[in-house]
Parts: structure tokens; sequence; C-alpha cells
């Protein structure tokens, strides 16, 4: 399930500090195994149930940069959206992702700086309402004049 909120861009002129996007996905195991393959990471707390079971997860886990991974979509494809480039990402875990977990990331616009086309957003994902992932984001969002 992908529950995505229009896609597109929102130009930095258009950017206003308190403005909110979201998407909510289920990640599936077919996700935690297509992120393995590609990332290279096959820590076996990610892909082996019986090795993780006997972890202090009790269970399979997510991988974090996967849930993180979420985060990018929403300013990739929502706010700002398409033409944005990532110049830095803080992040902390809080709690961990499982598959069949239906995950909520959120981005909030918390200051903006429209000369040097700088937005700073608050990033976070959800879990039935738990934070699972939190951070900030410094991104150069694109501009009408510039299109």
């Amino acid at each position: 399930m992908l529950d995505n909120q229009p896609r597109g861009t929102i130009v930095i002129e258009d950017i206003a500090i308190g403005m909110t996007r979201s998407l909510t996905k289920v990640v599936t195991d077919r996700d935690i195994e297509l992120f393995a393959e590609v990332s290279t990471d096959q820590n076996p707390v990610h892909m082996d149930d019986d090795y993780a079971r006997d972890t202090i997860f009790g269970g399979r886990i997510a991988h974090g940069m996967l849930t993180a991974g979420l985060v990018s979509a929403v300013i990739g494809e929502q706010l700002p959206g398409h033409g944005t480039v990532y110049l830095g990402q803080s992040l902390k875990f809080y709690a961990p992702v499982r598959p069949g977990d239906l995950v909520t990331a959120e981005v909030e616009v918390t200051a903006i700086d429209y000369a040097k086309r700088r937005v700073t957003m608050d990033t976070r994902c959800l879990v039935e309402g738990k934070k699972v992932l939190g951070g900030e984001a410094t991104v150069l969002a694109p501009s009408a004049k510039f299109d």
C-alpha cells in the first residue's frame, strides 16, 4: 500500500514555514530483499528469521536506511519535489520497522533562506503513531526563475 500525496514541484518562491507533506507505505519482505540487494547490506537481522529471533529485536527488521528512504521520497517527489537537491540529513532511530509495518513519512518546513534557496525541514517516520525515526534535512529547492 502506498498512499502518496500529489507528486511534482513546489518552487522556493511558493514554500512557507509550516508546510507539510507525507506518504504512507507498508514495508514488505520484498522491499527488504530489494534494499539488501541494491545496498549489499545482507545483515541477517534483516534477512534471516531464525537469526533475528535471537537478537534484541526478537525478529527481523527493515534496514534503517530503507525507512529513511521514505523521507527522501517525500522530499524528492512532493516538498519541494522534482529538482530538489539534498544538502544534508541527520537521522535518529527510535524503534525498529518490521516487515508488514505501515510507515508514515512526514516532512515539515521549519526554516527557509530564500536568497540561497535552502529549506530546512523536520523529518520523521511513524508506525502506529509512534516515532520510529526523526531528523532534520536541508535541501536546495528548485526555483521558478531557473525552470
